[in-house]
């Protein structure tokens, strides 16, 4: 996500994800060099269900990004990187981003990314 400006779902998508002290962690983790999940886990200090949890978020934001590897005996191994990305948030980059927001459906309630 370098080069090119968010839409707003984008925008809203990635500052959500961020908005979770944990995946801040996982970022900053990870910003260190790739770790598969059961390492990370471990040196994060959660579960391994609750870390998937969040990485799926993360992932889903373009912050970070999965590979699944088998390691020499065999077992298949998830590691986890940063993705290359680059934010500036200016107010003019937030005016640019609005008028690209999914308008909710009044029928459906809240737009995803509106929703807690």
């Amino acid at each position: 996500m370098t080069g090119t400006r968010p839409t707003g779902d984008e925008l809203v998508e990635v500052l959500a994800a961020l908005s979770n002290p944990l995946r801040l962690r996982i970022v900053a983790t990870l910003a260190g060099g790739r770790d598969y999940v059961s390492n990370l886990a471990r040196v994060i200090g959660v579960s391994r269900p609750l870390l998937h949890m969040h990485l799926q978020r993360l992932e889903a934001a373009g912050l970070v990004v999965g590979s699944l590897e088998l390691s020499d005996d065999g077992k298949a191994m998830k590691y986890f990187e940063v993705a290359d990305f680059d934010f500036t948030l200016t107010p003019a980059a937030l005016a640019a981003a609005v008028p690209t927001l999914t308008t909710p459906d009044p029928h459906r309630g809240p737009a995803r990314e509106e929703r807690s």
